[in-house]
């Protein structure tokens, strides 16, 4: 079975913020929104929800310096216990440097690994370049036409209410 996919160029982004809010309140079912920078307010018109990547990183580090000061009590207190001037084996202020460096290392490096997982990237992948424009100067709004409560005549004339520069419809086989 193969999807309807409709793709509306725009030039700036007002435009293509007001015609993916129209859209989604619409009852489209919209893919992506290609744009050479961030618009601020797209996710929300997109109707994404929040990202976990915060919580993957929270959980990281977390484990990261866990990790660190488990592996500090241990090789001070239990592995190599040295009695120094009777002082404690094992001092938690001491500890803190190492953990607070082993929290960053583990959770910059679990973010940057869920974000290669979650957004399927890895060496070799073919880019799909829908436009070499748009990572110059166009927008480009997504919408499977195939999911959508607006018929395809009407979504046209929806989109081009908001001035699309170009229409283009692809079939996307699965």
């Amino acid at each position: 079975m193969s999807d309807r996919l409709i793709y509306a160029t725009y030039t700036n982004e007002t435009d293509t913020l007001e015609a993916t809010t129209a859209a989604r309140e619409g009852g489209c079912e919209i893919i992506d929104v290609y744009t050479p920078y961030p618009i601020h307010g797209i996710d929300k018109a997109m109707g994404l929800k929040q990202s976990r990547l915060n919580w993957v990183c929270f959980i990281c580090g977390l484990i990261g310096a866990l990790v660190a000061l488990w592996f500090q009590h241990w090789v001070a207190s239990v592995d190599w216990a040295l009695d120094v001037g009777g002082k404690p084996w094992n001092s938690l202020p001491s500890d803190l440097p190492v953990a607070f460096e082993m929290l960053v290392l583990c959770a910059g490096f679990g973010s940057v690994f869920a974000l290669f997982a979650v957004s399927r990237l890895y060496p070799g992948k073919k880019p799909n370049i829908i436009a070499p424009e748009v990572s110059d100067n166009l927008f480009v709004l997504v919408i499977n036409e195939s999911h959508s409560k607006v018929s395809g005549s009407d979504l046209k004339q929806l989109l081009n209410q908001y001035q699309a520069l170009k229409l283009e419809e692809r079939l996307l086989e699965k």
